[in-house]
């Protein structure tokens, strides 16, 4: 194996170079990045325009000195613009140098995530940004740099739009709204925990607005005005439109890899596509849900290291399968933190399960320790066979939510049901937590409502 082309430097991309080049030293691996930021936190962005992360490149995971040291070769603003599969070559063009035809013995396609740019007119106005790129990053940051913005909307809830108006208001700016076009703010957990979170960020001065669709964004003044669906208008100095992702496939449809969930590279569990030698990973690929075993979209940074890193075995001719992922997310906003693992109901009975979910609510620690903070825990379990379908947790940043969820996260990838997780032997110590820990309690509480069920 002498050669072996990575597209892409994010996190699918890093990880399958990396491991390319330890399990293959004597390869020559070459990471391919179309900008020149490789390895960068996207996910971090919103704690730099925030001010939390002082300098932008504290951002890099790894500096262009480090990756090198690897002994990967790194090709900056050089963008890969054609596969031939049957010469087993790539076009590029460079910056600096132009085109140039580079032949390989395998490849990996990890070309990431897009954002959604939804049916808005006047999205393309100056004032109106996206957040996905590092540029784009840089280029919000010096916008609020240069202006005197008093007043923004961000058109989408979930996770980047969240945090972003929690940035917005630790920079200073006091008219942060958010819209939603769905029933409650972030509609990855259940409509009960996005009207609490929509309440909660009303407390810190957001404005948050669901049922909302976003038409057009308009001129008016020296700002900027969002029109929507019913009868919705409101000004600001700056609107950031952060829907969501689509994956970035042009590259490999144009080569002849095959399509999949939601126009994602189709995969196999070793990451190979229908080309010969061409493999995929990351926000560019579908992948398989730990639960149902069927393929799914799931454009996460955890999930992106780990196909990246079966897809950079099996460059350098091994066999690893990806395992499948679960959709374990958390997120902070504030002084709170929400994470979820495995189907929600309506996910669950798409796959033919009876599901049942059950809301509880605990200390995080014990409650004669100061500090203690309630956790509200819902359990999703299936009635019929006890299995344990999912969870998600709301609670106070500082609660362990993430190590919480993450329990979960461990039982439902083993197949555990909702009983197995009383018996579990975690850790007790008043300050961080009860004899019987709130994911044990949870899970109490859902026993007892399913046998009343």
């Amino acid at each position: 194996m002498n050669s072996i082309i990575v597209v892409g430097g994010s996190d699918a991309g890093i990880s399958a170079a990396l491991r390319a080049r330890e399990l293959a030293p004597q390869a020559v691996v070459s990471m391919v990045v179309a900008d020149q930021f490789p390895n960068y936190s996207i996910c971090g962005l919103p704690f730099y325009l925030s001010g939390e992360v002082e300098h932008w490149q504290r951002l890099a995971h790894r500096s262009r000195e480090e990756i090198e040291a690897a002994g990967i070769r790194l090709h900056l603003d050089t963008r890969v613009v054609a596969i031939d599969p049957v010469r087993h070559q790539v076009m590029v063009e460079q910056t600096d140098h132009g085109r140039a035809t580079w032949s390989y013995d395998r490849l990996v396609i990890a070309t990431g995530a897009k954002p959604i740019r939804p049916p808005i007119a006047g999205i393309d106005l100056p004032g109106v940004f996206d957040l996905h790129t590092m540029q784009g990053g840089l280029a919000l940051a010096q916008y609020l740099d240069a202006r005197s913005v008093r007043s923004a909307v961000i058109i989408g809830a979930g996770y980047i739009g969240l945090e972003m108006a929690d940035a917005l208001i630790r920079r200073g700016i006091v008219g942060v709204t958010v819209l939603e076009q769905k029933n409650a703010v972030l509609p990855t957990v259940d409509e009960e925990f996005g009207r609490r979170l929509g309440a909660y960020l009303g407390q810190q001065g957001v404005r948050a607005e669901s049922g909302v669709q976003v038409t057009e964004i308009e001129r008016h003044g020296d700002g900027l005005r969002v029109l929507g669906r019913p009868s919705f208008s409101i000004d600001a100095d700056l609107v950031l439109v952060v829907v969501g992702v689509e994956p970035n496939t042009e590259l490999g449809i144009r080569a002849g890899v095959a399509q999949g969930v939601r126009g994602a590279l189709r995969v196999d569990r070793e990451m190979a596509t229908n080309l010969p030698d061409v493999y995929a990973a990351g926000d560019c690929a579908e992948t398989y849900h730990r639960l149902g075993q069927d393929p799914v979209y799931l454009p996460l940074g955890t999930t992106a290291h780990k196909q990246g890193r079966i897809a950079g075995a099996n460059v350098t001719g091994g066999h690893e399968r990806y395992a499948g992922s679960l959709g374990t997310q958390v997120v902070k906003l504030f002084e709170r933190a929400v994470a979820r693992t495995g189907w929600r109901d309506e996910e669950a009975k798409t796959a033919g399960r009876t599901p049942l979910t059950v809301q509880s609510t605990h200390w995080d620690h014990k409650g004669y320790y100061p500090g203690a903070h309630p956790l509200h825990v819902r359990v999703t379990g299936d009635v019929a066979d006890g299995r344990l379908l999912g969870a998600q947790i709301l609670g106070h940043w500082q609660s362990s939510v993430a190590k919480r969820i993450d329990i979960f996260a461990a039982a439902l990838f083993q197949g555990l049901k909702v009983a197995d997780l009383l018996d579990i032997d975690l850790s007790y110590t008043p300050p961080f937590g009860s004899p019987w820990d709130p994911v044990q309690l949870a899970a109490e509480a859902w026993e007892k409502a399913s046998r009343a069920d």
